[in-house]
């Protein structure tokens, strides 16, 4: 047996695919059957990632990251206002100069 490129895996696959037996291209590429067999499951259970449309996964998972972020600084203004309260801070940027 010889190692197969990416290129030459595809094209046995295809051939798999279109019907021709799985016994004529082992013996004519050098692989076993089981290993095209293997190439051609992952080949049927991937198609449909080929055609999915990454661009909403993309947008879904920016989305997700940007409410995350408000929720966060929220979390963060609420806690800043608590210890305000809490210790009656002032803030250098909230002293104000005419008291």
């Amino acid at each position: 047996m010889k190692k197969q490129t990416p290129k030459q895996k595809a094209s046995i696959v295809l051939a798999a695919l279109r019907g021709e037996k799985v016994s004529k291209l082992s013996s004519d590429y050098q692989v076993h059957p089981n290993q095209i067999n293997r190439w051609k499951k992952t080949a049927e259970d991937e198609l449909e990632n080929i055609f999915a449309d990454n661009r909403r996964k993309e947008n879904k998972s920016k989305d997700g990251t940007i409410d995350e972020l408000y929720k966060l600084v929220g979390q963060r203004e609420m806690e800043i206002s608590w210890l305000k309260k809490k210790y009656k801070l002032e803030l250098p940027g909230e002293i104000g100069f005419d008291k």
